[in-house]
């Protein structure tokens, strides 16, 4: 299946000659040019003003309900940016269980590609492939085709941004770093979200990792302290920017021995 989704992603982008029906022999067929999808667009910043859209990359892991608990605690809504085979396989029990409980709760299930590789050492069949693994298993699990990915590291070149577009999603970065992954203590991490609401910018789009038993259980409940106290309301990525979460939604997928990493 895998294979036979990179050879249509491929196909997607090259002009595609369609042939029209004629009689055997003839020589007069009609033939019609596709253009090329165009690539995804690259976000940085939420636009809808006094948003804050907390997203937690790197998982599902153990810690994600205790982040929607927080979050919903104030009535808000979190963006989780999942791997597939990174700290943990998405189809585990427990975290498929997660993902399905976060989606039907209304926080938001993006893609952030399989095995957390950096995209732009990728060939195009690559760049697809931990794309493709990703977007299946959240269909699988949730039924809804994500709208969204963010890379890995946030690295990505024209291929990345042309493989996402062909799969029809936008790609999502940050204009608030956390810290929690670059060695910052929780400290230099509430620090960091004292100084972003001191100068109170219209919206957020922040980054964090729920995969961090320190950034769910120490980081979080300041960050949500200091952002609620400064007027913003907690929502998805897709709500801070005024569009859909996802491409399509449909019936989940019963589990199966096809749910391994």
């Amino acid at each position: 299946m895998a294979r036979f989704s990179l050879f249509l992603s491929t196909l997607l982008l090259s002009v595609i000659t369609l042939v029209s029906s004629a009689p055997t022999g003839s020589e007069n067929a009609t033939t019609i040019q596709l253009d090329p999808r165009a690539p995804a667009q690259v976000i940085t910043k939420c636009t809808v003003p006094n948003t804050a859209a907390l997203t937690f990359d790197d998982g599902p892991y153990w810690f994600m309900r205790e982040v929607i608990r927080q979050v919903e605690a104030v009535n808000g809504k979190a963006t989780f940016f999942v791997n597939g085979n990174n700290w943990a396989c998405i189809y585990n029990t427990e975290l498929s269980g997660n993902v399905r409980y976060a989606f039907e709760r209304g926080h938001q299930i993006a893609s952030h590609t399989w095995q957390h590789k950096d995209l732009t050492t990728l060939t195009w069949d690559q760049i697809h492939h931990q794309m493709w693994l990703t977007e299946q298993a959240i269909t699988r699990i949730t039924g809804a085709v994500p709208a969204f990915m963010r890379p890995p590291y946030g690295n990505h070149n024209g291929l990345v941004r042309e493989a996402a577009g062909v799969r029809g999603q936008n790609i999502v970065l940050w204009d608030f770093d956390s810290g929690d992954s670059t060695g910052s203590t929780v400290a230099q991490q509430k620090t960091r979200y004292d100084q972003l609401v001191g100068r109170r910018p219209s919206n957020v789009l922040s980054l964090q990792h729920d995969v961090h038993w320190n950034t769910v259980y120490e980081t979080l409940p300041h960050a949500i302290s200091k952002l609620r106290a400064a007027g913003y309301n907690l929502v998805t990525v897709a709500d801070c920017l005024g569009t859909r979460k996802y491409q399509s939604v449909g019936a989940a997928e019963p589990r199966n021995a096809n749910w391994v990493c």
